[in-house]
């Protein structure tokens, strides 16, 4: 009986000591691959250098957003002198319609922005369009421009959703 009482106490130990370890062990600041866990048990070195980054990544990812804009600005005057034209739009134009709404949609998703589920007045003309196109294409330009890297502009947003309406209008509008 006695010797039952030992072992049952023994095995006690060896259960509680083991679950001591394995909680040690989940505790440590590691991971598998042996680096930091937390940015706090990183050398001050590598967190400035991650920070410089992430920042030029910040300004890169800014300045593209910008081009973007005046290139869809470019596009929709493009559009317009060639409608003023020839009062159609040709094939060339139609790749140019498609660009500009690839163009607005990644603006539109690097500002957060998503579809606008608002029912949007349709223009009643091809020209009412072109006029649309351009108004909130120069919107959007101005306020991608006066915002900042850190910012997010509901002007721009709402811009590119109007801009992907009349786009799409356009698109699909037999001439």
């Amino acid at each position: 009986m006695y010797s039952i009482f030992i072992r049952s106490i023994f095995i006690i130990f060896i259960v509680t000591s083991a679950a001591v370890l394995v909680n040690a062990q989940g505790s440590d600041a590691t991971t598998r691959s042996g680096t930091p866990a937390k940015d706090e048990d990183m050398p001050t070195g590598i967190k400035e250098s991650l920070a410089k980054q992430r920042i030029d990544r910040e300004k890169k990812d800014f300045a593209e957003m910008v081009e973007r804009s005046e290139e869809a600005l470019k596009l929709t005057e493009q559009l317009a002198k060639s409608y003023d034209q020839n009062n159609q739009f040709s094939a060339e134009d139609q790749k140019k319609l498609d660009r500009l709404e690839k163009v607005v949609k990644k603006i539109r998703n690097e500002l957060g922005g998503d579809d606008d589920d608002e029912a949007v007045e349709k223009p009643a003309t091809i020209n009412n369009a072109l006029e649309s196109l351009k108004a909130n294409t120069s919107k959007l330009v101005e306020a991608i421009k006066q915002t900042s890297r850190y910012s997010v502009s509901v002007i721009a947003v709402e811009s590119s959703n109007a801009l992907l309406n009349v786009v799409r209008f356009l698109r699909l509008r037999k001439n």
